[in-house]
């Protein structure tokens, strides 16, 4: 397929922004002190070798840890989908000592004898039979390695954040100062044990990635090294371009697949392997770097671009016949518009009209959506998305405790396929931003979703960047379809079922092209449901068409239905319009 190397979205949407929030805080620290060998004196022995020096074991920082901590709660407390205090974060928080040194145990008692009577750290405590806790003094946290205390300290007021960051910190401290576990699993296991036990109260979508891979994630979601878009691959002792990725500056400069790069800043890549030559290629962002290129039969051409951040490509399209097929992997910071490029691909090929000159009703033969397998990603990408395909309407919205959380992701702009047939792929891992695109399309009517029942991930999560470098995902809202249901659970109910074997779907595709549907009353009840569904009732909804991971079974049914306009609209038509749908 040719690739069309000029944008085309469109300003197409009516929304509020989503919210990230990032918290940055510089820690810097000093070096260690350097010691100087003196010189041997006359007449000593050859000096031997010095042995290597062992690694420095890293340390403990408290003033790190408490700026995490104060970061963190801060971050948390307006946002989770349910109110929760600094002390329940905390005391949640704190059992992942536990987690990594199971000697360890954290307790919150209510002393009847005065505070100045709490066992000093260090005692040991004996077994006594739980006190009476009807009148009681300030509760206090303590910390045990076995049956000794190590730590112990009133509990502050339950909302206030600083203290209990030098609460958690203190406490973190006297387990390190005591456990060899601890300090064996290094002070990155605290913070990760820490936030990993709090989130397990939550939700199971809520985490904590420690500052590696968290720059590595944010690296994934938006490309953070300055290059030109090329992957490079070899022949030989010849550097071949293997793929030229559409959100680059080598797209834009018409770089090719096949082509050879001959050299690099002037630097001949004859004879270096690939990986080398794709190092050159990289560098600061706004930095310009000079491309050799040849082709065969062709004199070196020179190329000058621009190095900058490129988004990993998440969209790769191909023909079936007479469909186009597109699948997209994810949605990463520019996801819609490397479906937008496609699209008007789709409307200017030869032989086929544009939405602005075709006659009514003419439109291409069909297109293919492939969200098999892709987890999600940028929901804002997703609305973006639905946009190219809606001539307006609500695609989600969103609903949390946080204001800033409550959306309607609203698009306008006009459908640039000119209402051409589309099926969407789905199987039980697509999830997120890609239940989103594949529900506001189906409940539009405007696609037929072909699959099993998706994942059912319906939570937002936004992200907060630590003083550290880490990063809090927390989930501070939920995902509703434009029909009212909620995706969390239930996930997305096909209008054709292929997990329930061949005859089943044979037996579908046949009731559809006489203009009925076999999959009409699950996918009736699946839009019925409104939140809080019970989990019996999702299961319910679910076993009409269990989730599974896709099949060859799919694209076979795709070009059955693209085939038969009558039984395209039967299966548009099994969902409920938004004039009989329940009141949301």
């Amino acid at each position: 397929m040719p690739r069309s190397r000029e944008a085309a979205c469109r300003p197409v949407l009516g929304l509020g922004m989503g919210l990230t929030v990032c918290i940055l805080i510089l820690v810097t620290s000093t070096g260690p002190g350097r010691t100087q060998d003196l010189p041997p004196t006359a007449g000593s022995p050859p000096a031997e070798a010095p042995a290597a020096a062992a690694p420095t074991p890293p340390s403990f920082s408290a003033s790190a840890t408490r700026e995490v901590l104060v970061a963190a709660l801060g971050f948390l407390e307006p946002r989770t989908l349910e109110a929760h205090s600094a002390q329940d974060f905390c005391i949640w928080g704190l059992d992942g000592l536990t987690a990594i040194d199971p000697t360890l145990s954290v307790m919150e008692t209510h002393p009847t004898l005065p505070r100045t009577t709490v066992p000093a750290p260090g005692t040991a405590v004996a077994a006594e039979k739980a006190p009476d806790t009807s009148a009681q003094s300030p509760s206090i946290l303590t910390v045990l390695q076995g049956q000794t205390v190590i730590f112990t300290q009133p509990i502050p007021p339950a909302n206030n954040n600083g203290a209990w960051a030098e609460l958690v910190t203190a406490a973190m401290q006297a387990a390190w100062k005591q456990s060899v576990t601890l300090r064996d699993a290094g002070p990155d296991a605290l913070l990760q044990g820490f936030f990993d036990e709090l989130f397990n109260h939550l939700d199971p979508y809520s985490r904590y990635l420690a500052p590696a891979p968290a720059l590595s994630d944010r690296t994934r979601r938006s490309g953070d090294t300055g290059t030109v878009g090329l992957t490079l691959g070899q022949n030989g002792r010849t550097i071949v371009i293997a793929a030229v990725n559409a959100n680059g500056p080598a797209w834009e400069a018409g770089v090719d697949t096949g082509e050879h790069l001959v050299s690099v800043n002037g630097r001949p890549t004859h004879g270096q392997d690939a990986a080398t030559v794709q190092s050159w290629l990289e560098g600061d962002n706004h930095t310009s770097v000079t491309l050799g290129i040849s082709s065969r039969g062709h004199r070196m051409t020179t190329i000058r671009l621009e190095r900058t951040q490129v988004p990993p490509e998440t969209v790769f399209a191909s023909s079936d016949g007479p469909f186009t097929l597109l699948r997209v992997a994810s949605f990463s910071t520019q996801t819609a518009e490397e479906v937008s490029q496609f699209l008007d691909q789709v409307v200017d090929e030869p032989g086929r009209t544009t939405p602005s000159t075709a006659p009514s009703g003419k439109k291409a033969a069909g297109i293919i959506i492939d969200l098999r397998g892709d987890r999600g990603g940028v929901l804002q990408q997703a609305v973006t998305t639905a946009a190219l395909l809606l001539d307006h309407g609500v695609a989600v919205t969103t609903h949390g405790r946080n204001p800033l959380a409550n959306h309607i992701w609203a698009v306008q702009g006009g459908d640039m396929t000119n209402g051409t047939p589309v099926v969407i792929l789905v199987d039980g891992r697509t999830a997120s931003a890609a239940e989103i695109l594949a529900s506001a399309l189906a409940d539009h009517r405007r696609a037929v979703v072909i699959g099993s029942e998706t994942l059912g991930k319906g939570l937002v999560q936004v992200i907060g960047q630590m003083p550290n470098g880490g990063e809090l995902f927390v989930t501070w809202s939920r995902n509703q379809a434009p029909l009212g249901w909620p995706i969390q659970g239930l996930g997305v109910m096909p209008q054709v079922c292929t997990s329930l074997g061949i005859d089943s779907l044979q037996a579908q595709l046949s009731a559809l092209k006489q203009g009925n549907t076999l999959q009409g009353e699950a996918v009736q009840m699946a839009r019925m449901a409104r939140y809080p569904v019970p989990v019996t009732k999702i299961l319910e909804i679910r076993k009409h068409c269990p989730a599974a991971i896709g099949s060859d079974a799919d694209m076979d049914a795709a070009r059955a239905l693209l085939s038969s306009p009558a039984a395209y609209r039967a299966a548009l038509e099994s969902v409920p319009d938004e004039n009989s749908a329940p009141l949301h």
